[in-house]
């Protein structure tokens, strides 16, 4: 978006979508995870990655490992990042046995791997992260503020705190992650966080950015109007 320092990485796991709003330059950076890739109805997870990389040389992408264990996911990181110079590779801050993942973190970005640390929800986990990159390659800590909304907590106090954590580790950036609204980019910009994910339907509100509220209710109006008429609607 023109004006704006914070970065929009699309969050998908459409082959399609994605090559759309690259073609577009809607974006600057990708990233997906097992989720996503089942409810698009994935099933090979090596198809898909390289199919991605292929369609999306030129701009960072992450993907995610997918064991519980940390040597397997060392194993599984350092081939992940072995697909291109701008692949991250997407580790939990903790594994499904709530055991720290920064340990491996560190030994990864200190060995050159670029890491995207995912589910983080908290500020010491934030301050864990400074630790593990600090001195290493470049690195992405996401901060799902979504989901902190989500519990009804003002994600905003975190975000704004995560970021001026992050300051002494000016090799790693902070992303706004688990975006549900347009607004969610004002907020980010607000925070100076540097990048925030967003899914293909936030993306395709951008037009609406600065819409006169009368033609958008007129516009409402319209959309209910026709969609009562196709559905044939009757009293």
């Amino acid at each position: 978006m023109q004006g704006m320092r914070v970065k929009l990485f699309a969050d998908g796991a459409s082959i399609v979508e994605m090559i759309d709003v690259y073609k577009r330059n809607l974006v600057q950076g990708f990233t997906t995870n097992p989720t996503l890739m089942k409810k698009a109805g994935v099933r090979d997870y090596l198809r898909f990655t390289q199919e991605a990389i292929e369609a999306l040389p030129d701009l960072p992408i992450s993907f995610e490992v997918l064991s519980d264990e940390f040597p397997e996911m060392e194993r599984q990181a350092r081939k992940i990042s072995g697909w291109g110079e701008n692949v991250y590779v997407k580790i939990p801050i903790t594994n499904a046995r709530g055991d720290d993942a920064t340990p491996l973190v560190e030994r990864l970005s200190h060995d050159a791997v670029k890491i995207n640390v995912t589910a983080v929800l908290t500020l010491e986990q934030v301050e864990a992260c400074v630790a593990a990159f600090s001195g290493g390659a470049s690195g992405i800590v996401s901060v799902f503020a979504g989901r902190i909304a989500d519990t009804g907590r003002d994600p905003m106090p975190i975000m704004k705190k995560a970021v001026q954590i992050m300051r002494s580790c000016p090799n790693a950036e902070v992303l706004w992650a688990s975006s549900r609204e347009l607004l969610n980019i004002y907020q980010a910009e607000s925070c100076n966080c540097h990048i925030i994910t967003v899914t293909n339907d936030i993306l395709k509100k951008l037009p609406l950015v600065g819409m006169d509220l009368r033609e958008l209710s007129l516009e409402t109006v319209r959309m209910f109007l026709a969609d009562a008429a196709q559905a044939g609607f009757q009293l």
